[in-house]
């Protein structure tokens, strides 16, 4: 088989199943702002940062462990490798528990920490209450996708995805539109359609390995910390773009009121969406690129690293354009107001020209992560809001308000591909070394 149609058959499931992660937030948004208005779409887009730290969380563990698999297997340790899974699972149980817990007793406290007040408190709360008794079927989801991924279940993670998916938009129609039940019905839909997906990774799981809970204490906590150390990188991957959305949202509350939380609720739904599909083939390729490390491969290893760094871009064009030329239709989609629309199509061609330096800096992170890089992809993860977070302290003050706040995300995203183009080269350069 190519190295072309390998990395193909890889990259474009987890490419689809990235980009229906995506779409569940906008389906939540579809069906609340059409049914609530502006102050529906508000409140999810507010309160929307802690399920995704619910998400990241899964996903960080599971990707965390599924590297450390693959790693173990292509050295020929099958016996280390699967006790990373079976560790896995337990860090998955164990996370699961203390979330439910801590938001599902204080959700309140954590929408307000987002800056939510009044009504949007109310309505946020009321999402996150249900979310929250939901959180270990969300965790479990994220986190098994990444170990069907390095079995070699990319098409069955594709399948689970899909099927989660149609089982949110069917559940959505019928609890927000068909029975009213407003922000709790649209937890209702997106947990239950995560738990499907859920069901179907642990199915596959339970067929294609040995898996068990049976492990002695001392390995659990033996692997955990490789595990760990490995999966902040996706973890904070995942969770940046909400990050981001906090920081802008406290800031456009700041400059902008409530009619810019509104603009950038659905100019956010869209652009995510694009980069969890740029996030798709960094995660796609990642089981190639660690294979490949753990064989010392560093041949096939470049070829891979390349060929992500060639489709994520054309990916990312794509998306721009795609997003460009329909951007009339966007506020339309999500039911705001006129004025709001308006606003949607002016502002949106600012945040497209940061998707094509996004696509550099998720594959240079996915690509660290798979190799054990971990203080390179470390720095690529969180610089970015940290960066965002000055700006913002400084530009909209000095040059124009709420604008700058628009243009510092772009700004901060922009020199965060810098960076992950250098690093990229100093790995290379030690890699070229290696080989010689």
């Amino acid at each position: 088989m190519s190295d072309l149609r390998t990395f193909m058959n890889y990259v474009i499931p987890s490419v689809l199943s990235f980009a229906l992660s995506g779409v569940y937030a906008i389906v939540d948004g579809f069906f609340v702002g059409n049914t609530m208005g502006d102050i529906g779409l508000s409140a999810i887009n507010v309160a929307y940062p802690i399920t995704a730290v619910i998400l990241a969380v899964g996903t960080g563990i599971g990707m965390g462990g599924a590297v450390q698999y693959s790693i173990s297997s292509a050295q020929n340790k099958p016996k280390k490798a699967m006790n990373f899974v079976n560790g896995t699972l337990w860090l998955l149980i164990v996370s699961s528990i203390i979330i439910t817990l801590s938001a599902g007793l204080f959700p309140e406290f954590f929408v307000s920490l987002l800056g939510a007040k009044g009504t949007l408190l109310e309505m946020g709360t009321i999402y996150i209450r249900v979310i929250a008794l939901g959180a270990f079927l969300q965790i479990g989801s994220t986190g098994l996708v990444p170990m069907i991924r390095n079995y070699g279940g990319a098409f069955f993670s594709m399948v689970a995805m899909i099927s989660g998916f149609v089982t949110n938009i069917i559940l959505d129609y019928l609890l927000v539109w068909v029975l009213n039940l407003g922000m709790t019905g649209a937890g209702l839909a997106t947990i239950l359609g995560e738990g499907l997906t859920f069901l179907l990774a642990l199915i596959y799981l339970l067929k294609k390995s040995s898996i068990s809970l049976e492990i002695p204490l001392s390995i659990i906590k033996k692997i955990s910390g490789p595990v760990i150390k490995v999966g902040i990188a996706p973890f904070g991957m995942s969770l940046a773009p909400n990050i981001s959305l906090v920081i802008i949202n406290w800031f456009s509350i700041k400059y902008g009121g409530d009619r810019a939380v509104a603009t950038y609720a659905c100019i956010s739904y869209v652009i995510c969406v694009i980069y969890l599909v740029l996030q798709g083939v960094g995660d796609g390729s990642q089981p190639l690129m660690s294979r490949y490390y753990g064989a010392r491969n560093l041949h096939k290893l470049k070829i891979t690293r390349d060929m992500a760094y060639v489709f994520s871009l054309i990916l990312a064009l794509l998306g721009c354009f795609a997003t460009f030329y329909s951007k009339e239709a966007i506020g339309a989609l999500f039911g705001t107001s006129a004025s709001v629309n308006a606003e949607i199509e002016k502002i949106i061609p600012i945040f497209l020209v940061s998707v094509p330096f996004v696509s550099i800096s998720r594959i240079a992170t996915a690509s660290f992560y798979a190799t054990e890089k971990t203080a390179f992809s470390y720095v690529l993860t969180f610089i970015e809001p940290v960066l965002m977070l000055i700006l913002m302290l400084i530009l909209p003050p000095l040059f124009g308000g709420q604008i700058m706040v628009w243009w510092s995300s772009v700004f901060a995203r922009i020199i965060s591909a810098i960076l992950a183009y250098a690093l990229k080269i100093v790995v290379e350069k030690s890699e070229k070394t290696q080989l010689s």
